[in-house]
C-alpha cells in the first residue's frame, strides 16, 4: 500500500472514528529514520537531489527558483 493510498482511504474512514483507529494502528507508514525518505523538499515534496546546507532543506530544482530571492549569488 503506498502513501497515497493510505491517505484516501483514511479520508473515507473519517465517518467511521472507531475504524478509522484501528486502521491508523495497524497501516500507518513508518516515519523513516536514514535513506532517501527521510528528506524531502519543503517547498515540493520531492525526495531526491536535497540539499541540506544551511537548515534549507530544499530539493536542487526548487533551490534555482529561489536562490537570489533567499540572498545566494550566481558567480560565472
Amino acid at each position: 500500500m503506498t502513501a497515497s493510498d493510505w491517505k484516501k482511504i483514511l479520508k473515507q474512514l473519517q465517518v467511521k472514528p472507531k475504524i478509522a483507529e484501528k486502521f491508523i494502528k495497524h497501516n500507518k507508514p513508518q516515519e523513516r529514520k536514514i535513506g532517501i525518505a527521510s528528506k524531502k523538499c519543503e517547498r515540493c515534496g520531492r525526495f531526491g537531489a536535497h540539499i541540506d546546507s544551511y537548515g534549507l532543506n530544499l530539493c536542487r530544482h526548487c533551490f534555482r527558483q529561489v536562490a537570489e530571492e533567499i540572498g545566494f549569488k550566481k558567480y560565472s
